[in-house]
């Protein structure tokens, strides 16, 4: 395996010759390349100058070399750099360039330009860069664009010019783990059983495919612990995009049926002890009385209640009679007697041309939610015909909020926020949800997404949310979800004490602008339909293909849930970042196209062999 370290006096000359062979890989004729030389030589005096940087394999064998430079590159001259290559000022924020990246022509293809670029951009935001400045031929080109880099005016004449805001990893998100690797518990079922969540089946399989997103419980996972068996590849490829670096230990297939991961883990003594003994954190989805013996942890299930709609709605309603919060605004709420009771509520209102929502007290991504209208309840054949459909238990009957008129004006919003251990509340961000029927369907994060004029109050808020829930003695992340009314206002319609779907964007947003600059734009989309099920080596085919075009659009993909492939309603969750909107729609739409088109000539037989196999360590 490679690895990035300082030049050492006395490699110049050897670096010098490897530049000169990577500079005639891509064909360039002995005139040009004599006419580059000594603009492309590295002498001794220069090393700890223009920060050059190698990488190497184990046994010390030269593979790649990278400067990161101070002040812009002048125009004019031969061009300077023939592999991935690049131009900016490190010291006091200011513009730095990549003046050299190349790769020893043998090892092409390995990775090794990514190691270096990777590196080159860390230690620009290690030094206040604010700019990175990258001036490549067209060979190099494709690969900046994988990289992230955005393309910019200015370049010299014959050169293409890519910009790149390098940063470190989020305030938030060092908060959240220390800004080093956890072991992420992907207790779904678990959290979601201890509140007789109507959403929940015998066997759990929803929340047991849900659980994948434990992937993205942070920025860098140390170890994943999944109830089913995930494919090889999955956490290959997912480890390869985000760079977590040498090997991440996957124990999967823990549960076959029930919610009870950490049991599971418990009841394997040896397990347990390797991943609570290493010192690293430990993120769960949500707290749970199992999980807490495993952490080690003092159960306080009181801390919990708010996760109830009733109890939030009436923490939003202290929130809101003390001030300070003239853009949200509460819709009335009570609890029904019976659901007979409810049912009848709900009626009397569509008789008034009014909808309501009824809710059961606990349910995820709008599980034991239902927004009855006038025209839906006449379609359903009538309030006995409705009551049939709807979820058993007690019921709260709330007033529905408008929403703006204007097409495409945001609906659903939500707010990310954790209390830190010592009972410290930390703001994360607000996302624009997909809701459609009030059922929860994926979000999207990044700057501009939410406008400024709902932002600002909704931050206010949930920051507010939070202070309250860790004087109730809450830890860990929680969320405050929101619908925008006819007039702009917020109403604030649930909080989530556990980590969400937005929250798995938030995770990826902070490790690819630590990893590709700043500014990233993320999405997450809970189910797109695939077009068959699919066996796992075509699942994978796929899914590659999608990372390679993605990149190709100046765009990331990642396969996030990849065991619902295989349901007979086959579907896949999905990840797109890009650093600009139409990068981002254009990502989007083609994962959707692509996922509805595969399948042609696939057996019924070959879909039913996924290869996954259970307790295994993989990259």
């Amino acid at each position: 395996m490679a690895k990035a370290r300082p030049a050492r006096p006395g490699e110049a000359a050897a670096l010098s010759a490897l530049v000169m062979r990577s500079k005639a890989y891509w064909g360039y004729g002995a005139d040009f390349l004599a006419a580059c030389a000594p603009q492309l030589r590295i002498r001794e005096e220069e090393l700890t100058a223009r920060r050059v940087t190698v990488a190497e394999t184990a046994r010390g064998e030269l593979l790649g070399v990278a400067s990161l430079e101070d002040g812009p590159q002048g125009a004019g001259g031969p061009e300077p750099a023939g592999g991935p290559e690049g131009a900016g000022s490190p010291e006091g924020g200011g513009v730095a360039r990549l003046g050299l990246l190349f790769v020893e022509p043998a090892a092409i293809g390995r990775g090794v330009g990514r190691l270096l670029y990777l590196d080159a951009v860390r230690r620009a935001a290690r030094l206040g860069v604010r700019r990175l400045l990258i001036d490549a031929d067209s060979h190099a080109a494709g690969f900046y664009r994988a990289m992230g880099a955005v393309p910019a005016a200015g370049a010299p004449p014959g050169l293409i010019r890519f910009e790149v805001a390098p940063v470190p990893l989020a305030p938030w998100a060092r908060a959240w783990t220390g800004g080093g690797a956890a072991v992420h518990v992907g207790n779904v079922a678990e959290f979601n059983a201890q509140f007789a969540d109507a959403s929940l089946d015998e066997g759990q399989r929803p929340a047991h495919d849900y659980a994948c997103l434990a992937a993205f419980y942070s920025p860098r996972p140390a170890a994943l612990l999944l109830p089913r068996p995930v494919p090889r590849w999955w956490t290959a490829a997912v480890g390869r995009t985000l760079d977590w670096g040498p090997e991440v230990e996957v124990y999967d297939g823990l549960v076959e049926r029930g919610p009870g991961l950490a049991e599971a883990v418990l009841a394997r003594p040896a397990l347990a002890g390797r991943v609570t003994g290493r010192g690293l954190p430990l993120v769960p989805w949500g707290l749970s009385e199992p999980y807490a013996r495993l952490a080690g942890l003092p159960w306080r299930p009181e801390a919990l209640r708010y996760e109830s709609k009733s109890a939030a709605h009436a923490l939003f309603a202290r929130i809101l009679a003390g001030g300070g919060h003239p853009q949200a605004v509460l819709p009335a709420q009570e609890r029904a007697a019976s659901r007979r009771v409810a049912v009848r509520r709900a009626a009397a209102r569509a008789r008034a041309g009014e909808s309501t929502v009824l809710k059961s007290e606990h349910g995820v991504g709008g599980s034991g939610t239902t927004v009855v209208t006038p025209e839906r309840l006449r379609a359903a054949g009538g309030p006995r015909a409705l009551l049939r459909r709807l979820p058993r238990g007690p019921l709260l009957v709330e007033e529905y909020v408008r929403g703006p008129a204007e097409p495409g004006a945001p609906r659903d919003l939500t707010y990310d926020g954790f209390v830190d251990g010592a009972g410290r509340p930390h703001p994360v961000g607000a996302a624009l949800m997909d809701v459609a029927d009030g059922a929860y369907r994926g979000a999207t994060v990044g700057p501009g997404v939410v406008p400024a004029a709902l932002e600002g109050p909704l931050l206010a808020f949930g920051a507010a949310v939070g202070r309250e829930l860790a004087a109730a003695g809450h830890r860990g992340w929680f969320d405050v979800d929101f619908v925008v009314d006819a007039s702009g206002r917020l109403a604030p319609a649930e909080a989530n004490l556990r980590l969400t779907g937005p929250s798995a964007a938030f995770m990826v947003a902070a490790r690819l602008d630590a990893l590709r600059g700043a500014g990233h734009l993320v999405r997450i989309a809970d189910r797109v339909e695939l077009g068959a099920r699919l066996p796992e080596a075509q699942l994978e085919e796929v899914c590659a293909g999608l990372t390679r075009d993605c990149a190709g659009l100046g765009a990331v993909f990642l396969p996030a849930i990849p065991t619902g492939a295989h349901d007979p309603a086959p579907w896949l969750g999905a990840l797109v970042a890009a650093h600009s909107r139409e990068a981002l729609e254009a990502a989007d739409a083609l994962v959707r196209e692509r996922a509805l088109a595969v399948g042609e000539g696939v057996t019924g037989e070959e879909a039913d062999q996924p290869e996954a196999r259970a307790g295994r360590r993989v990259r």
